[in-house]
């Protein structure tokens, strides 16, 4: 079953309609995102993107540096709009119907399933904080709050009483592997232990979505696997749907059940890590492959 899906999603960075259009037509016709931007000093994020991702799935997003792969992910809890497409997310896998979603845009045969882009600020506020969580690349700890403030935080804007929130904040804090570091702040601990609490951040909250940027390439290789390692032994008991980014083809083939490859804002190919290495779409996809230790 789908959970997030991306239905002909385009990004053109600084431009307005009509000159959307403009760049929109030129990559049509063939283009390259390089092209484009030389052509009309347009910068594309993504191209005409058609992905759906599976319930439960870890779904890595791999590509080289600017081929928009953070451009995609942060599409899915709107951090960035689209200039075109649609994105829809089931929302049978949160807790019942949030009321807060009866305004959306509903598929026509799917009254769970909606477009996160037809929400306004205020019910777009309250998907984030009950539909989709996001650990990023430098951590993103508050750094005047204790580890404790910190992964209590989202259960904290959701009103539930200090005795909670830190109950659940010391269950996740265990499940992640730290103990005994409740009232350290963020710049007492290494960079590991910083994103082990930014993941036991993203869990507290409990959403059905884990959106995960780039969340263990600043870390050492040895920390880096670790947590790679107690990452897909949570999966196996959360089974939580994850779109984890990445640029490291080692990482998405041990992670991920399917890869999506990125090229220039296009998506170049989707597939198991075998099917991508039998099968490679093209070059690009082939010299990723070929790149694995």
């Amino acid at each position: 079953m789908t959970h997030i899906c991306l239905e002909n999603v385009s990004k053109i960075f600084g431009a307005n309609h009509v000159e959307s259009n403009k760049v929109l037509s030129l990559l049509e016709q063939g283009m390259s995102s390089n092209q484009v931007l030389q052509s009309t000093g347009y910068s594309v994020g993504l191209y005409n993107i058609n992905l759906a991702i599976k319930a439960g799935e870890l779904h890595c997003i791999m590509g080289l540096s600017g081929s928009g792969k953070s451009t995609l992910i942060r599409h899915i809890n709107r951090l960035i709009d689209p200039t075109l497409g649609k994105i829809w997310i089931d929302t049978q896998h949160s807790e019942g119907m949030p009321e807060y979603l009866n305004s959306a845009e509903r598929a026509a045969d799917q009254p769970n399933v909606i477009n996160v882009l037809s929400l306004s600020d205020k019910p777009l506020q309250q998907f984030r904080q009950n539909n989709v969580s996001m650990v990023f690349q430098h951590f993103g700890l508050v750094p005047h709050m204790t580890v404790i403030q910190n992964v209590a935080y989202g259960l904290r804007v959701r009103k539930l009483s200090k005795s909670e929130r830190h109950e659940i904040a010391h269950h996740w804090l265990h499940e992640v592997g730290l103990e005994n570091i409740d009232n350290s702040y963020p710049d007492e601990l290494s960079g590991g232990m910083q994103q082990r609490v930014g993941l036991a951040r993203a869990l507290a909250v409990d959403t059905s979505i884990l959106l995960m940027d780039e969340a263990f390439s600043a870390l050492d290789p040895l920390i880096r696997s670790q947590l790679q390692d107690q990452l897909l032994k949570l999966q196996e008991k959360l089974n939580k749907t994850i779109v984890f980014i990445t640029h490291d083809i080692d990482e998405a083939v041990k992670l991920g059940n399917r890869i999506s490859i990125l090229n220039g804002g296009r998506l170049v190919q989707t597939g198991t890590s075998q099917q991508l290495q039998e099968h490679p779409a093209d070059d690009y996809v082939e010299q990723f492959m070929l790149a694995r230790h």
